[in-house]
C-alpha cells in the first residue's frame, strides 16, 4: 500500500515542499506539496527523479578504512572513530588548530548537521571552514558588510511584483532560485504592463521569455552595469531622497560614475548603445524594480566588484524596502558569520594570507594552504557531504594535495571521487533517512522554515551527522558520554514548563564549564533531544532529537524579533513564544511560517552603527577606476563553466539513469565556431586550458555568442568505481584564475581550446 509523505526537495536553494509517495521502502510518485508556505505545490522536473538519489549503487554501507595499498577495509564505528579521535588529538598537539581544516555541509541539503560538525572545528581550535558556498557567494557578502555593516545583510528580489525585474547572469528557468521560477516568469513575460530585462552571453530560457536581452561579451559584466550607473546619474534617474534619506557617501560615487566612458565600455561588453539605454531608462522610472543574479555575475571576471555594481543599481534607484524591490530577510538558521579582515589578522591562511569572508574560506585556495611548505600548513581535514577532487576549482591540484594529508576524513551518503582518497569514509543517513531542515529560508516579508522527518530507516550501519559528531567528541574527551542531571531533568519536566528547569540547568552548567561551552548543539541532543516528542515521531521512525538545538534559535529568534515572530502566527509572551515557535517547526510536517515582517522593519536590517547605507566603498571604487586601464584580450574561445540545464544537478545525483536528455554533458557551440573548427552535432572533441585537458562531446547550439562554449556542472562522477561520465569540467579551471578579494573562481571565463579527435 502507498503512503504518501511530506518532505521537500534538496537540489537547490528553493527547498520546494513535495509530497512524496513510498510503497514497500521505495519512492513510487513526487508531486508538489500544496500546503507548504512558500512553494504551494511547485515542482519542477529534478525533484521527480529523487529516487535516483536515495536508491543507487554508490551508496555507502559500513564504515571504511584505507590500507596501505589503497584498498579499503570494513571497520566498525568504535575502530573508525577511536583512530580519528587520537590522530586529531595528536595532530593538534603537535601543530595546534591551525593544521586542521573542515570542508562542506550542505551538499546534499545538509543544514541541520552544520551545528553538530562546527563543534569539531572548535575542539580542534581551528577557524578554518571551508565550503562550497565560499566558492560562489563570499564577494557577494563581502560588499553587504561593506554597504551594510553586516555580511550577515543579505538580500533578496521581490520578482513576482516587480515592474522591472533584472536578471544578471542567471537563468531561473532551469537555476531556479526565485519562488515557483517557471509560473513566475511565464506570468511576467505574459504582462505587457511589466518588463523583463536578461544580461546573458547566451540566449537561455529565460532570456527568450524577455523583452530585452543584452548578449555581452563574457567577462565584461562590470563595464556593463559601470555604463548602466553612468546613465542613471547622466540622466538624473538617481533617487536623491532615498538617497539622502538613508545612505552616505553618495557624492564620492556619483564622482566616479561621471568619469565612466559610456560609450567605450558599451562597445566593449559589445551590445547595441540605445538598448543598454533603454534598461537604464526603464529600470530608473519604474515604480518598482528589482535585480536578480547568480553564478554568472558572481563567478566571472570582477566578481567581487560586480556585486558592488550591481547593488548600486537598486540602491541608487530608491528601490530598496518596498513591494517589487529589493529587501532585506530575516533568518532562522545561521549559515554564515561576519568576519572582518581589517579586525582580525590571526586567522589569516599560512600560504596565501587569505581572510574569512562570513566565517568561510575559499575552496579555491585549499589545495596549496594543504601543499605549503611550513609547519603551519593544513594536515587534516574532515569532508562532509562535499565532493571538492570533483568540485573544487582545478581537480588535478585537489587530487595532489588530498594524497598528501596526514589525516583526510570523508562523511557521506556515497563513495565520491574526495571518497576514495580519504583514510576513512563514514557512512551517513541519506536525507530522507533523518531529521533534517532546509536552511535557505531567505524571503521577504514572510519567511518559513522546514524541518524534515525521515522517510525511510537508515541502513543499518549509516548514522546521522549528529550522532557521527556527537559521538566523534565522546571519542576525543571533549564531553561526556552521559550527562545524568540533565536527562534527568529533561526526563521529569512535565510538558506545560516548556523546558523550563531544564534550560535553567543548562545554563548553569555551561556557566560552570567553559570546556562545554562550544558543543552545545551535541549536549542538547544527548540531553533534551532524548525526550523530544512530535505527532511526527511515530514508533518506526528515530526521533526528532538532532532538532533539540532549534529550540535555543527558537528562543533567540522570539527575543530578537517578537513582533515578526507574533506576526507569523505564533502566541506567547517573552519568556514563551520562542517555545511556541519551536513547537511549530516540530508538529508542522509542510514547514512552519518564522517570521513575518513588513516593508518599513526593512531599516532595522541595517548594522552600521549610523543606520545608514555606505556607498562609498574604498576598494570597489578604486576597482572601478582600474577598469579603465584593463586591456582589452579576447581569447580564442571562452568557456562558461557551469551551466545549469534540465538534467543536471548538484553532486548527490550520482546515478547517471537519472538523466533523460543530455547524458554525456554535452559541450555546447555556436555554429560558427563548430564549422571552423570542423565539428558537427555528435562531434567528439579535446578541450584544452591552462589547467588540463577533458574529452567533451559538442552539441551545436546558436543560442550562443560566436566565440563562446559552455558545459554543465555535475558530471564527471565514477559511478560504481567506473570512468567519469561527462565533462570533469574542474579540470580545465585553475585556482589562481581567481578575484583577488574573495579568491571566488572564474568559472564563467575560461579560456580555451578545442580541436576535434577521430
Amino acid at each position: 500500500m502507498t503512503v504518501v509523505e511530506q518532505t521537500a526537495c534538496i537540489l537547490c536553494s528553493r527547498n520546494c515542499g513535495l509530497r512524496v509517495g513510498i510503497d514497500e521502502g521505495r519512492i513510487t510518485s513526487v508531486r508538489g506539496d500544496d500546503s507548504h508556505p512558500v512553494s504551494k505545490g511547485y515542482l519542477c522536473q529534478k525533484a521527480a527523479r529523487l529516487a535516483y538519489y536515495q536508491d543507487n549503487d554508490d551508496r555507502l554501507e559500513h564504515p571504511l578504512k584505507r590500507t596501505a595499498d589503497g584498498s579499503f577495509v570494513r571497520v566498525s564505528w568504535d575502530e573508525a572513530l577511536a583512530d580519528i579521535a587520537q590522530r586529531l588529538i595528536a595532530i593538534r598537539r603537535d601543530h595546534g588548530g591551525r593544521a586542521f581544516a573542515f570542508y562542506g555541509g550542505g551538499g546534499q541539503g545538509n543544514h541541520l548537521g552544520g551545528a553538530y560538525s562546527r563543534q569539531l572545528v572548535k575542539a580542534m581550535k581551528s577557524r578554518f571552514v571551508y565550503t562550497a558556498l565560499a566558492q560562489e557567494k563570499t564577494g557577494d557578502f563581502w560588499v553587504n558588510g561593506r554597504l551594510f555593516g553586516d555580511q550577515r545583510c543579505h538580500i533578496t528580489e521581490d520578482v513576482e511584483h516587480a515592474d522591472v525585474v533584472l536578471f544578471l547572469g542567471t537563468n531561473p528557468f532551469q537555476a531556479h532560485g526565485i519562488p515557483n521560477a517557471r509560473d513566475t516568469l511565464k506570468s511576467l513575460s505574459k504582462d505587457a504592463t511589466r518588463t523583463v530585462v536578461v544580461v546573458d552571453p547566451r540566449k537561455t530560457e529565460t532570456a527568450k521569455l524577455a523583452d530585452v536581452h543584452l548578449q555581452l561579451r563574457p567577462g565584461t559584466d562590470a563595464f556593463l552595469l559601470a555604463a548602466i550607473l553612468a546613465i542613471l546619474v547622466r540622466d538624473g534617474l538617481t533617487d536623491r531622497d532615498f538617497l539622502a534619506a538613508r545612505c552616505v557617501g553618495f557624492e564620492a560615487l556619483e564622482a566616479e560614475l561621471r568619469a565612466i566612458p559610456i560609450a567605450e565600455y558599451v562597445r566593449r561588453a559589445d551590445v547595441p548603445l540605445a538598448d543598454v539605454e533603454t534598461v537604464a531608462r526603464a529600470f530608473g522610472r519604474a515604480r518598482s524594480a528589482c535585480v536578480r543574479v547568480d553564478l554568472g555575475l558572481q563567478q566571472s571576471l570582477h566578481s567581487t566588484l560586480n556585486s558592488y555594481l550591481e547593488k548600486l543599481l537598486f540602491l541608487l534607484t530608491g528601490n530598496l524596502g518596498k513591494k517589487g524591490a529589493n529587501n532585506f530577510h530575516s533568518a532562522f538558521l545561521p549559515i554564515l558569520g561576519h568576519t572582518d579582515e581589517r579586525e582580525d589578522r590571526h586567522w589569516r591562511t599560512a600560504h596565501h594570507g587569505m581572510h574569512p569572508i562570513g566565517g568561510l574560506y575559499p575552496p579555491n585556495i585549499l589545495p596549496s594552504e594543504i601543499e605549503h611548505e611550513g609547519e603551519d600548513r593544513v594536515r587534516a581535514l574532515v569532508v562532509d557531504s562535499a565532493n571538492p577532487a570533483l568540485t573544487g576549482a582545478n581537480t588535478a591540484a585537489y587530487e595532489r594535495a588530498l594524497r598528501k594529508l596526514e589525516l583526510l576524513v570523508v562523511v557521506d551518503v556515497a563513495m565520491s571521487e574526495t571518497a576514495r582518497l580519504a583514510h576513512y569514509v563514514l557512512p551517513a543517513a541519506t536525507q530522507l533517512e533523518k531529521w533534517e531542515c532546509t536552511g535557505f529560508n531567505l524571503e521577504f516579508p514572510d519567511n518559513a522554515f522546514h524541518l524534515r522527518h525521515p522517510l525511510f530507516p537508515p541502513r543499518p550501519e549509516a548514522l546521522p551527522e549528529p550522532e557521527i559528531y556527537t559521538r566523534l567528541l565522546e571519542a576525543m574527551g571533549e564531553i561526556p558520554r552521559s550527562f545524568p542531571v540533565l536527562e534527568r531533568i529533561a526526563a521529569r519536566e512535565p510538558a506545560r514548563t516548556r523546558h523550563v528547569a531544564f534550560l535553567g540547568a543548562l545554563g548553569a552548567r555551561l556557566a560552570t564549564s567553559k570546556k562545554l561551552r562550544p558543543f552545545g548543539a551535541s549536549i542538547l541532543y544527548r540531553t533534551l533531544g532524548r525526550v523530544l516528542r512530535t505527532d511526527r515521531a511515530r514508533p518506526d521512525r528515530v526521533s526528532p532529537a538532532a532538532a533539540a538545538p532549534l529550540l535555543a534559535l527558537a528562543m533567540e529568534l522570539a527575543q530578537k524579533d517578537p513582533v515578526a515572530v507574533r506576526r507569523a502566527g505564533h502566541r506567547g509572551n517573552r519568556f514563551t513564544l520562542g517555545h511556541a515557535l519551536f513547537r511549530a517547526i516540530l508538529d508542522r510536517p509542510e514547514g512552519a511560517m518564522v517570521t513575518s515582517h513588513r516593508f518599513e522593519d526593512t531599516w532595522s536590517f541595517l548594522k552600521h552603527a549610523d543606520g545608514k547605507i555606505h556607498l562609498d566603498v574604498p576598494e570597489m571604487l578604486a576597482s572601478l577606476r582600474a577598469l579603465a586601464n584593463e586591456r582589452e584580450e579576447a581569447p580564442d574561445l571562452v568557456l562558461i563553466a557551469g551551466d545549469r540545464r534540465a538534467y543536471n544537478a548538484n553532486q548527490i545525483f550520482r546515478d547517471p539513469a537519472w538523466r533523460r536528455v543530455d547524458p554525456h554533458g554535452a559541450m555546447r557551440m555556436h555554429p560558427r565556431d563548430a564549422h571552423r573548427l570542423g565539428l558537427t552535432d555528435g562531434s567528439r572533441a579535446m578541450c584544452t586550458s591552462d589547467a588540463g585537458e577533458i574529452e567533451v562531446a559538442i552539441e551545436i547550439d546558436d543560442a550562443l555568442r560566436p566565440g563562446v562554449t559552455i558545459l554543465p556542472h555535475g558530471y564527471g562522477m565514477k559511478y560504481r568505481g567506473g570512468p567519469p561520465i561527462g565533462p570533469e569540467v574542474n579540470r580545465l579551471t585553475t585556482s589562481e584564475h581567481c578575484d583577488p578579494i574573495a579568491r571566488t573562481p572564474f568559472h564563467k571565463h575560461v579560456p580555451v581550446t578545442v580541436r576535434a579527435i577521430a
